[in-house]
């Protein structure tokens, strides 16, 4: 399945409606010089300006306090010209990450992680979902892979992938069970998948011995390696499903796309042209 091509072609999409819509402002903030979140946000930031969004930059150093990280996104929620804000993780040590997304206001919550965004996508009523996911569902449309009644396994249960890719799979009538480290006999789980995601971040674990012949398999992880990227999944298990995730070139840029979508959905939001409920 190539995440790839169909993000272009999601961006370019994205291009029109923004350029409909008016100026769109997407905040990032990194926190500290973590190499890896250094590339995320400089990706972010490009494919943002080509589809016309406008990047703002802030960044706070790796001794920055939770409260001057605070102050900083309540700052962002005031200023009207920012739509979108994606606090990048993870956040040093002396920040309690939690408490700073839900510092976020809900309608500029571009990650999906505010507690209220989460509890919508668990009640079946979807506002702004975290973007890997969104990319997740949409390649899985694009291939017209069935869900409905399917066996669903998800290896992985952060709040940021495992958990919401589980509650979109399931409100796509799949049944679906989730795996993580302490689950037993991982095989005997994966093996009963007709859509396997695994997002977890280990190397390779994915091995084509636990994939079912003909299931459609999708890599989240990404582990950078000597070798280069690498995924959780075995290169080896493309003998064995109908459908497979490259890494690099899947997930990936699905992320990034799925993220300027929420930019120009969270706009659509705040100018009223999409209802956002309100307690």
């Amino acid at each position: 399945m190539d995440g790839a091509a169909l993000a272009a072609r999601v961006r370019a999409e994205l291009t029109d409606e923004v350029a409909e819509l008016g100026e769109i402002g997407l905040a990032t903030v990194l926190v500290g010089d973590d190499p890896a979140s250094e590339v995320y946000i400089r990706l972010k930031h490009k494919a943002a300006e080509e589809t016309g969004i406008r990047p703002v930059d802030r960044r706070l150093s790796e001794q920055t306090s939770e409260d001057e990280l605070l102050d900083l996104v309540s700052e962002l929620n005031e200023d009207d010209s920012i739509d979108g804000i994606l606090v990048q993780t993870p956040l040093p040590a002396q920040i309690d990450e939690a408490r700073v997304m839900r510092r976020i206001d809900p309608i500029k919550d571009v990650d999906g992680l505010h507690p209220f965004n989460a509890g919508q996508l668990y009640l079946g009523r979807q506002t702004l979902v975290p973007a890997t996911p969104l990319g997740v569902m949409t390649l899985l449309n694009e291939y017209r892979i069935p869900l409905a009644g399917q066996s669903a396994v998800v290896v992985g249960r952060s709040p940021l992938v495992g958990k919401p890719v589980a509650m979109l799979l399931l409100q796509a009538n799949a049944t679906v069970a989730i795996c993580h480290s302490r689950t037993d006999d991982l095989a005997r789980q994966t093996l009963d998948a007709d859509v396997l995601v695994a997002a977890v971040g280990v190397p390779g674990l994915v091995t084509a011995d636990m994939v079912k012949r003909g299931a459609t398999v999708v890599d989240v992880g990404i582990t950078r390696t000597e070798a280069g990227l690498v995924g959780d999944v075995d290169p080896s298990v493309a003998e064995i499903a109908a459908f497979l995730t490259p890494v690099p070139g899947g997930v990936g840029p699905m992320t990034i796309a799925s993220l300027l979508a929420n930019t120009l959905q969270a706009a659509r939001y705040r100018r009223g042209a999409l209802a956002f409920p309100r307690v």
